[in-house]
C-alpha cells in the first residue's frame, strides 16, 4: 500500500513537471511562431460545429495604430507598465462584485491572451490559477508588442469572427491597416460582449463608450503611447 502511494505521488509529480515544461515551451515558441488558432476558437467550434470561422493573421505593421491604442484605452490602460496583473483593478472589481449581481472583470490584455490562446473559457479558481501561470511566462518571454499583436489576432469580435482583420472586413469592409479612429473606438467598445453588440449598429451605450475611449486615447498621448511598447 505504501509503495502504491509513492508510485501515485511520483506519477502526479511527473505529470505536473511535464505540464510545466510543455506549457513554458509552447509560450516561448509563440514568441516567434504565430498561433494557428486559440482554445476559444476550439470551444466555439465544439459548441457550434457547423459555424464557419473567419480569421486571417496580420503582423504588427499590417494593423492600424488606431485599433492598437483603442483596445489599450478600453481594456488595459496600464498595459505598458504592468507585468501581466493590475492588482488595483482586481481589488476594485472584487469590491464591486461583492455588492453587485453584475460581475465586473479586471483582466489585463496579457491575461486575456493567456485565457484565449491556452485555456478553455470557464469561471473557476483552477482556471484562474492556470491563467496566472501562462500570464507570468508570457510577460517574461514576449515583448509588449507581441502580446498586443497576438491579442488583436485572436480576440473574438462576433459569432465566428476572430482577429482584427476578419472584424475589419466583417463590419467595415476594409483591411485592418485602414481602420479609422472612430471605427477602432467602436470595435473596442463592443469587446465586453462582441456577440451581442455591434460597432455598425451601436446603441447609445456603445456610442458613449466609444466617445469615452477616444477621450482616453488622447489622455494616454495618442499613438505615441505605442512607442512605450518597443
Amino acid at each position: 500500500m505504501k509503495s502504491l502511494f509513492k508510485k501515485v505521488l511520483r506519477t502526479i509529480k511527473e505529470v505536473i513537471i511535464g505540464f510545466m515544461l510543455l506549457s513554458v515551451l509552447l509560450v516561448v515558441l509563440m514568441r516567434w511562431v504565430n498561433p494557428l488558432g486559440s482554445m476559444l476558437m476550439v470551444e466555439r467550434k465544439i459548441v457550434h460545429w457547423n459555424m464557419t470561422q473567419q480569421r486571417t493573421w496580420k503582423d504588427w505593421d499590417q494593423i492600424s495604430d488606431n485599433i492598437k491604442i483603442a483596445v489599450i484605452a478600453a481594456e488595459d490602460q496600464k498595459f505598458s507598465n504592468h507585468w501581466g496583473f493590475d492588482f488595483k483593478a482586481m481589488n476594485r472589481a472584487l469590491k464591486h462584485n461583492q455588492n453587485n449581481k453584475k460581475i465586473r472583470g479586471a483582466s489585463t490584455i496579457t491575461q486575456q491572451v493567456a485565457k484565449n490562446i491556452f485555456l478553455c473559457p470557464s469561471r473557476s479558481w483552477v482556471r484562474k490559477g492556470f491563467e496566472s501561470w501562462f500570464t507570468l511566462w508570457i510577460e517574461l518571454t514576449w515583448s509588449k508588442q507581441r502580446i498586443l499583436e497576438i491579442y488583436l489576432n485572436s480576440v473574438e469580435w462576433d459569432e465566428g469572427v476572430f482577429g482584427i482583420e476578419a472584424a475589419s472586413r466583417h463590419y467595415f469592409n476594409v483591411s485592418a491597416n485602414q481602420l479609422t479612429s472612430t471605427q477602432a473606438s467602436l470595435l473596442a467598445a463592443i469587446l465586453p460582449n462582441p456577440r451581442k453588440w455591434s460597432p455598425i449598429k451601436p446603441n447609445s451605450n456603445i456610442q458613449r463608450k466609444a466617445k469615452w475611449i477616444r477621450t482616453q486615447i488622447n489622455n494616454l498621448g495618442g499613438k505615441y503611447y505605442l512607442d512605450k511598447l518597443n
